[in-house]
């Protein structure tokens, strides 16, 4: 099966056509990108974590609409959505579970403590984006709590110039509407962008709607989105950033949590974002950088739609941080520092009133003083009032073979801290458990890169161990009766994943070329091995990817871009499938025009729940781009 899917990958290639807008960067700009980990700032070429980047290249490139469809081409994130335009998604990194993964904006924080479920209900259009990065493996050394098997952290675009953009797009399947029994299902949206430099201050504001009548019934979505992102620099040593964003996101809720009881669901989820952060280099070798940062979250849930307040569900929940970051360089190496703390407050008609304080500290050191060898070692220390003192050590190692070949070693431990919705909920489905302890885990992870002008190329393989594992279960002994039992999580005990990955990033042609060709290829293999009681059924045990493959191809010829967009997923509890995605595109000055087709082969495919993902789909969109 799996040798079948791969030669229709690469039949795709052939026979599809598909694009973007835009140059492709030479990767030799990749490499010196800086991967900003908050304390220490270390160019990508350096780095001995498996770190993977989406581009501002690559986002113009790619035939998507939401930041959840552009992280199905990233090899070892696993994106189970359950509602196409962004609507609600889970994500998960290497086999993790969805509350696994630590999601950052600028390099703050912004995860949801009420479940994880809303973590990528972000106030952010594509066109704010700069580039996301995408840190595999144990995090919390760097991020802290909740980084257990990773890290995203969504870089918001520079402002460096006067300009105004615009993006229109709308597309349809053109199958019948089932819910109204006229007309077709469709989606349109509308994303407005500004940049505006004002002597030693920059502003950048972002606006998004995007609104669909579903893919199928009680499917709608509407989501309106606003960013601002301003900085003030009064010399080259300091700097002052603040930004805010709102997402308000609605959406028909159909299979998402409950099926198949749950058929005429709704949920509303809105999402105030802030950050105020400054950077000082307060002599040539120190400089800090304190950080405030505030999320709130409502969450609104019908279970039996809004014409009734019976099973509705209303959630407030507020997360504030502080933390201060500091490096010091010296001749033999750079010292990482600080501390942090985070408060988290939620306030709902299902889990109740509950509050909770995190506190940690850090140090690390870097140095390449060692010949060939980068070093990178440090350790955080953490408290949170519910779970106690946890230490996460980790060590990264990578040596030069050759100017292009680099070994990579790292290990390290990780935690996650149970949810509100783990410890506390209370509905007649799904009942939380106050007993819980929180995961702690340890991996450990060998590589070899390969890195040129051309070509970025990395192998690894890692071992994760993660002890007391949380998963929801429940007992199959009443299933005949019609008794209504509910899912509880609980600590299982061991959970260990051996994975396996390979990824090729390779730009053909010269930059001066008239036709250029790019190319991604990735394989990931997974092996888990978790222990299910007998007469037990378990809500996430068992859902991680265990084959994966990507494969993206450009062609671009002139004003004319062609792009192939393929991805073939084997879950363990679910059915294979693949998904090719196609765009094709022109650039006529700063007026660029693209077609998309969205799941060509019109495959039936689940990610998630009980939510059958659209059907082929089709777009037409313009984007225009001006400087002044």
């Amino acid at each position: 099966m799996l040798n079948k899917k791969i030669t229709l990958t690469k039949l795709a290639i052939v026979l599809a056509i598909g694009g973007a807008n835009g140059q492709i960067k030479d990767t030799t700009a990749l490499n010196e990108v800086i991967i900003n980990q908050n304390r220490l700032q270390i160019p990508f070429s350096k780095q001995s974590k498996n770190i993977q980047i989406l581009t501002q290249e690559d986002i113009q490139r790619l035939p998507n609409r939401s930041i959840n469809e552009l992280l199905t081409n990233i090899p070892g994130v696993d994106i189970r959505q359950r509602g196409p335009f962004g609507s609600q998604a889970d994500i998960s990194i290497d086999g993790g579970s969805f509350e696994q993964t630590a999601i950052l904006l600028n390099g703050v924080k912004i995860t949801d403590p009420q479940s994880a479920h809303h973590n990528m209900n972000l106030p952010v259009p594509l066109e704010a984006i700069e580039r996301i990065e995408i840190i595999r493996g144990p995090a919390s050394r760097i991020f802290g709590i909740n980084a257990l098997t990773g890290a995203i952290n969504i870089v918001t675009k520079k402002v460096d110039s006067n300009q105004l953009s615009t993006q229109v797009y709308a597309g349809s399947s053109f199958k019948d509407n089932e819910q109204t029994n006229s007309g077709k299902y469709y989606g349109k949206g509308l994303q407005f962008g500004g940049q505006f430099l004002a002597g030693k201050t920059s502003h950048g504001l972002y606006l998004g709607h995007e609104d669909t009548n579903g893919q199928r019934y009680n499917t709608t979505a509407n989501n309106n989105k606003i960013y601002y992102d301003g900085s003030y620099q009064p010399n080259d040593a300091n700097q002052i950033k603040a930004n805010f964003g709102y997402i308000n996101n609605q959406f028909g809720a159909n299979g998402y949590y409950a099926a198949p009881t749950d058929k005429e669901a709704y949920e509303q989820v809105k999402t105030v974002f802030s950050s105020l952060q400054s950077k000082h280099q307060v002599t040539p070798s120190f400089s800090i950088s304190p950080r405030l940062s505030n999320r709130y979250n409502e969450d609104e849930y019908w279970y039996l739609g809004r014409e009734t307040t019976k099973g509705r569900a209303k959630h407030y929940s507020n997360v504030f941080g502080a933390e201060i970051n500091a490096a010091l360089e010296q001749t033999y190496g750079t010292f990482g520092l600080g501390l942090e703390s985070r408060f988290e407050r939620i306030n709902s008609t299902s889990i109740g009133l509950h509050n909770r304080e995190n506190y940690g500290g850090y140090l690390e050191f870097k140095t390449e003083s060692i010949d060939k060898l980068m070093l990178n070692a440090g350790a955080y220390i953490n408290y949170n009032s519910k779970f106690g003192w946890q230490i996460f050590p980790g060590l990264d190692l990578g040596y030069d073979i050759t100017e292009h070949w680099k070994l990579v070693f790292n290990a390290g431990s990780s935690q996650r801290v149970p949810s509100f919705t783990d410890l506390y909920n209370n509905q007649t489905a799904n009942i939380g458990n106050p007993d819980l302890t929180s995961e702690n885990a340890y991996q450990i992870e060998g590589g070899i890169k390969y890195l040129s002008s051309r070509i970025i190329a990395q192998a690894g393989y890692f071992h994760r161990k993660i002890n007391n594992f949380i998963d929801w279960q429940k007992t199959t002994d009443a299933a005949d009766t019609g008794t209504v039992i509910p899912w509880q999580p609980s600590n299982i005990g061991k959970n260990t994943m051996d994975g396996l990955n390979v990824s090729f990033r390779y730009n053909l042609s010269d930059s001066d070329a008239d036709t250029k060709y790019y190319t991604t290829l990735s394989y990931n293999y997974l092996h888990p091995t978790v222990k299910i009681e007998n007469g037990m059924l378990s809500k996430y045990a068992i859902e991680s990817l265990r084959h994966q493959v990507i494969l993206n191809f450009t062609v671009q010829h002139k004003n004319w871009m062609f792009t192939t967009a393929n991805r073939f997923n084997e879950r363990i509890s679910y059915k294979s499938y693949f998904i090719a995605d196609l765009r094709a595109s022109y650039q006529l000055n700063d007026f660029n025009i693209f077609a998309d087709v969205q799941n060509l082969f019109d495959k039936s495919y689940i990610e998630a729940a009980a939510v059958p993902m659209p059907g082929r789909w089709f777009n037409l969109g313009a984007k225009y781009r001006i400087k002044y």
